[in-house]
């Protein structure tokens, strides 16, 4: 599934047959996939299915064995991670890592490290404490002691210091409370609301697709599908092997 980019325009990614092995074992196979600027989209699929994999090769953390990747006029293809940083993609991985014997301030100003704007990276913090109130409050306070809802809350906001075009998270509802989930979700809305892309890996099936434009299904390393949200939902294959209908 090589295809040609559709588009060099700021802002667009476009991913064309990636794959990927863990010593000699397909995890990626090949997986092809689109955002365009400001949009949601979730890459959903069962445990195993390549996402995580995936998202790590559009960051830099893994280097693609296969295939391409643009952002916008970049080729982002064998970057490595700080270079796809600057590039305006940003990655909050799975299990949040925030720096626990660290404060949140501390946390804040490691996501800036590509910034070498002092005044700047004063201004994205005051950014960060009216979006995140909490973390506000808390700004002093070790990122250990926090509960989950507020660490994840803390990682995107380290996240969004590097000030990037497109926000890739990596399941940032896993092990949350459901009054966290249901917050998590709307602040994912609100950014893409100010204008920022966000490609969401999430297993909570039902609340990504509502809030997405549009959605992948990868199956063992392999994209198998693509729509909207709403046809998505409505899928018979995404009901019966994700839904339980």
């Amino acid at each position: 599934m090589n295809a040609p980019f559709k588009s060099q325009a700021e802002g667009v990614l476009e991913v064309a047959g990636l794959a990927y092995a863990y010593d000699g074992s397909l995890a990626v196979r090949d997986v092809s996939l689109h955002v365009g600027p400001g949009e949601i989209v979730a890459l959903l699929g069962a445990n195993g299915a390549g996402k995580t994999t995936t998202v790590k090769m559009i960051a830099g953390v893994l280097k693609a064995q296969k295939g391409a990747i643009r952002f916008g006029s970049h080729a982002l293809s064998g970057m490595a991670s700080h270079a796809v940083v600057r590039r305006g993609v940003t990655l909050v991985p799975e299990g949040r890592l925030v720096f626990p014997q660290m404060t949140v301030l501390d946390n804040l100003r490691m996501g800036a490290s590509t910034q070498s704007d002092k005044a700047r990276i004063g201004e994205l913090l005051d950014e960060m404490w009216v979006t995140f109130p909490r973390l506000a409050e808390r700004r002093n306070q070790l990122a250990g002691l926090m509960s989950g809802g507020e660490q994840q809350m803390l990682a995107i906001a380290r996240g969004l210091m590097a000030q990037p075009r497109l926000l890739i998270l990596d399941e940032p509802s896993l092990g949350l409370m459901p009054s966290a989930v249901q917050e998590m979700f709307a602040l994912i809305h609100r950014l893409h609301l100010r204008g920022l892309g966000v490609l969401l890996v999430e297993q909570n099936l039902k609340q990504a697709l509502r809030i997405s434009h549009r959605g992948y299904v990868l199956e063992k390393g392999v994209t198998v599908l693509e729509g909207t949200g709403r046809d998505l939902l409505d899928n018979a294959f995404v009901q019966r092997a994700f839904l339980g209908h």
